[in-house]
């Protein structure tokens, strides 16, 4: 199979003009001549491996900013927006559409923004017809604070460098131990905040995990949580005590739209601090190396829930010590992803329900089993998926105790690192399950588990034949 060639000119180009580096300046450091540099920005070669790591270390930028992990997500986005009836029937060639990305980054994440804002609007729109109408209906803002938070934390590959590091210190100066964490995150909170933990029965009925009384200087857990929860808990608070201007300092660069939006942010830093902090980077690193990256293994040795565990994995971004790249998403049992993130190309549906045929789901019917999935998207890149539930006791029979499951995924290409490769057929593509990023965005039309068609396409009502759906759509 030939190797997928990095035409990267754009970037290149961008990064240097930071810099305030001339084409021939940065030719003559890389040691080549100023045609060649010139050629590659221009996108008429491509970028090899050898002068990738070069060109990132003179410009002082992460290699992943070259790659088209990011492009590849922005040319998911807009090809799933403008299937959109609205933009008519034909749908712009894919090369026009790498074109304008590769060209105008900015005005296709603008567009999208732009988008994201109309499709709420109409939502909210129809919402309101069929509601009462005497109510005035409020005021929306550009975007759902979520989805600019989640778009900004998959910009930054869902890696921070600042507050990894400053967690792994911590962890390192002040001698925590891994076996004996909630003791020492206690010990912390009261040596250098003079902060109590107290325990709450009543939190868990309120809806409420943990509540930090700032004039008493008591933190007060839910009782019944799990030991990992809590543990996590106090190193969140931990990061917002410690790391307040890391975090502030994040949050202002990052620009946001919204004052909720600011706000979701600074409890994505301590959350990602805190995960930092359980599982600090290079211990965690190179033990999941060791152990092939087996989940339950890495639980027990850092003391972390089953989900703690495969979101960390999702950040072993460090540019001189990256694990495998991992995507990872959250779900409920009714197909809701309530967390995602991804240092791959994996694509999520931004409009209407995921793939059924998507292992995570499989995880429901077999709780607390892992389930293992060989998959293939749409672009024929093959995955590995691993699955599990990790639903939270409610505490009582009463608190229906809420059902969600976690997967986590990487290129077939890492899977051999893995123990989950074991008894695969990895080199068979046949034992791939199709799948795809939601029936609206899916262009299998075969697809015996589609539920809607495909935005965009038309619907051929007038033949005389039913298919695997009770409908057939045009050939484009």
């Amino acid at each position: 199979m030939n190797k997928k060639k990095l035409l990267a000119g754009g970037r290149l180009k961008r990064a240097r003009e930071r810099q305030g580096l001339k084409q021939s300046t940065l030719a003559k450091m890389a040691g080549i001549s100023p045609s060649y540099l010139n050629q590659i920005e221009s996108d008429q070669r491509p970028l090899t491996a050898t002068l990738l790591t070069r060109l990132a270390g003179l410009l002082e930028v992460p290699e992943i900013s070259f790659l088209d992990n990011a492009d590849v997500r922005r040319a998911g986005d807009l090809h799933e927006a403008l299937r959109d009836p609205l933009f008519g029937p034909k749908p712009i060639p894919p090369e026009e559409l790498q074109a304008i990305i590769r060209v105008a980054p900015a005005f296709s994440d603008m567009f999208m923004t732009l988008y994201r804002d109309y499709t709420r609007r109409e939502e909210q729109h129809r919402e309101e017809l069929i509601r009462s109408a005497k109510q005035p209906v409020a005021n929306i803002a550009s975007r759902f604070p979520y989805d600019e938070v989640r778009d900004w934390v998959q910009a930054h590959h869902n890696y921070f460098d600042t507050l990894d590091r400053a967690a792994e210190q911590v962890f390192e100066d002040h001698h925590f131990d891994s076996a004996n964490l909630r003791d020492d995150f206690s010990r912390y909170l009261l040596d250098q905040h003079g902060i109590t933990i107290g325990s709450g029965a009543e939190l868990l009925e309120q809806g409420t995990f943990w509540r930090l009384n700032r004039a008493e200087k008591r933190l007060v857990l839910a009782e019944d949580s799990a030991v990992e929860s809590k543990m996590f808990w106090m190193a969140h608070v931990i990061g917002l005590l410690d790391q307040k201007p890391r975090i502030e300092r994040q949050v202002r660069q990052a620009r946001f739209s919204t004052g909720e939006a600011q706000g979701l942010a600074r409890i994505a830093l301590a959350n990602y601090f805190a995960g930092a902090l359980m599982m600090p980077y290079r211990r965690f690193n190179e033990y999941a190396q060791g152990v092939r990256y087996d989940l339950q293994r890495l639980q027990y040795y850092f003391g972390a829930s089953f989900e703690q565990v495969c979101h960390r994995l999702s950040t072993m971004q460090r540019a001189d010590m990256r694990g495998i790249p991992f995507y990872f998403a959250k779900t409920d049992i009714a197909g809701n992803i309530l967390k995602r993130s991804s240092a791959t190309a994996f694509q999520f549906a931004q409009f209407g329900g995921p793939c059924p045929v998507w292992n995570v789901y499989r995880a429901f019917a077999h709780p607390g089993e892992i389930q293992v999935q060989l998959a293939i998207t749409p672009d024929q890149t093959r995955y590995l998926n691993i699955a599990r539930t990790v639903g939270r006791s409610g505490g009582s029979y009463l608190s229906r105790p809420r059902s969600v499951a976690v997967v986590l995924g990487c290129e077939l290409r890492h899977a051999a690192q893995t123990v989950y490769a074991a008894g695969l057929d990895l080199n068979n593509p046949d034992a791939a399950d199709p799948i795809g990023p939601g029936c609206r965005a899916c262009e299998r039309d075969s697809c015996r588990h589609r539920s809607v068609p495909p935005i965009g396409r038309v619907l051929d009502v007038g033949t005389a034949e039913r298919g695997v759906v009770p409908y057939r759509l045009e050939t484009i």
